[in-house]
């Protein structure tokens, strides 16, 4: 794709898969500077792209007038006046295997990821899995842009300046003279979710050496992290108090983020944070690690003793006798972890 061209880039959903989009982004602009560029995505996710000026985003309201096969249609209407040069389908899904129809018809270049379900059926399923790491989502996105004549090497990546503290949380630097750590306790299912009670006591020693802050949302996560918070001095919760901006530009300054296989440690990673992950009914060999971090970085269930892992791609499946897996995992093996990746004397825990 040469100069004055415009693409456009489909990815509405889920929030990780989005910002797994951001350093191929960086990539891509240092490299074709003259390329005008649209991104499709939910209205929730603009703040990800802040750092980038020249990016034009369209937000796609699923629920309300893109809903149905009419709204597809009425998506693809808006997205045509825009004269588009080619289309880059990130998300591949139903809503936007219509919408390749539509561009096809008047001629425009649509290239869609290769999501490989086959391949992640057999590295999920029981019998006769094929144990072996498929190709990282964000190399997958990476094909689609070479198909449309977009070759980057993420080698050349360089990350942005780090923006700055969000000014109502700025009295953490000035108050405390300690390194922040970012805890994301919570994932999208259970099976993901390191258990509540050691997640706590993992806290409780790492607050005592630094300032833990702590991500989440919704009721029942906002609950939970709220007891933590009032339990413990130098634990902090600012998710319900600032914008998903600030949090991104907070996150951006933190030392180290401890996530479970979820956006926070997608986002982390955008940024040069060392990122944490701790897997539960998932693994690394699905794709979706953090881009760029130490494979030293993960901590993954015993395979000897949990042979079934991955269960399913997102971690939904907990196959019987599996329910308390991630008890195998240790809070002193995560605070171990945490102490040699901020290069810090082994503490007695």
């Amino acid at each position: 794709m040469t100069r004055n061209k415009h693409i456009i880039i489909l990815r509405f959903s889920s929030l990780g898969d989005v910002a797994i989009i951001i350093p191929l982004l960086r990539c891509i602009i240092a490299k074709y500077k003259n390329l005008k560029i649209t991104i499709v995505t939910l209205r929730q996710y603009n703040a990800l792209f802040n750092e980038f000026k020249n990016i034009n985003i369209v937000n796609i309201y699923k629920d309300s007038k893109h809903k149905g096969f009419l709204g597809i249609y009425k998506l693809f209407n808006e997205l045509r006046k825009l004269k588009p040069n080619a289309i880059a389908d990130l998300h591949s899904v139903l809503r936007t295997n219509i919408l390749e129809v539509f561009f096809r018809f008047i001629f425009i270049k649509y290239k869609r990821v290769k999501k490989g379900r086959l391949e992640k059926a057999k590295l999920c399923r029981k019998k006769n899995k094929v144990f072996s790491p498929l190709t990282p989502t964000i190399y997958r996105y990476k094909e689609v842009f070479r198909k449309l004549g977009l070759e980057v090497n993420l080698e050349n990546h360089i990350y942005p300046l780090k923006p700055n503290f969000p000014s109502n949380v700025q009295f953490i630097n000035k108050k405390y003279q300690k390194k922040l750590i970012g805890i994301a306790p919570f994932s999208a299912h259970k099976g993901k979710t390191y258990p509540l009670d050691l997640m706590q006591k993992v806290i409780a020693f790492l607050q005592r050496e630094f300032i833990v802050i702590l991500f989440g949302g919704g009721k029942n996560e906002t609950q939970q992290i709220k007891i933590w918070e009032r339990a413990y001095k130098n634990v902090k919760f600012f998710s319900d108090k600032i914008s998903f901006n600030d949090e991104l530009n907070l996150i951006a300054n933190l030392d180290l983020m401890i996530s479970m296989d979820s956006a926070n440690g997608h986002i982390a990673s955008n940024y040069n944070i060392n990122v944490i992950t701790i897997w539960g009914m998932t693994h690394p060999f699905i794709g979706f690690a953090p881009w760029n971090q130490p494979k030293k970085n993960n901590i993954i269930l015993d395979l000897e003793k949990f042979p079934l892992i991955p269960t399913s791609t997102y971690g939904k499946i907990i196959p019987y006798g599996y329910s308390d897996a991630m008890r195998s995992i240790k809070p002193k093996q995560i605070i171990e972890k945490v102490l040699e990746v901020m290069n810090v004397d082994q503490m007695s825990s």
